[in-house]
């Protein structure tokens, strides 16, 4: 399934950079000189991130995630899990992988679902740009709003799921 998908992203993609380079040949030049720089430039914090994680599972036994991550750790997992990702800043190319990383090593689909929800859904990071440029009532309503979607969208998932 994961490799139709692959296929078609890619099948998109340079379908659509033949299209740009058919109508102009120099900003489709542009585009993949862009596309290629901002590669090298994450590619650093990549392979950091994948060392990193990779680190971290050689260390820390699966049964140590499962004691601490797995479903026996209850909700207290699930909500360390999700304060977590609401107070990191992880860019998805890194979250994503780290959390299959964790589901195989033996942590529960809700904990997991908590870290990821709360990763992507509230920007606490960001929060005083988006006061900034939002106002503050909007800022933070949104954020509310997102950490309580957040959560309940973990345990959904989790119920689904498990």
């Amino acid at each position: 399934m994961s490799s139709i998908l692959t296929w078609s992203i890619y099948v998109i993609v340079f379908g659509a950079l033949g299209v740009l380079a058919l109508r102009d040949r120099a900003k489709a030049k542009q585009a993949v000189k862009v596309a290629v720089k901002s590669f090298f430039g994450m590619l650093p914090i990549l392979l950091a991130f994948i060392g990193l994680i990779g680190l971290l599972l050689g260390l820390v036994s699966p049964e140590t995630i499962v004691r601490y991550l797995g479903q026996e750790a209850g909700w207290w997992a699930t909500l360390t899990a999700f304060v977590l990702g609401v107070v990191l800043y992880i860019a998805s190319l890194v979250s994503i992988p780290l959390a299959a990383s964790l589901l195989r090593a033996g942590a529960s689909m809700t904990t997991v679902a908590a870290f990821i929800t709360g990763l992507m859904m509230v920007n606490t990071l960001t929060l005083p740009l988006e006061i900034k440029h939002l106002g503050k009532k909007m800022a933070w309503s949104r954020n509310l709003l997102n950490l309580l979607f957040a959560f309940a969208i973990a345990i959904v998932i989790g119920m689904v799921l498990q």
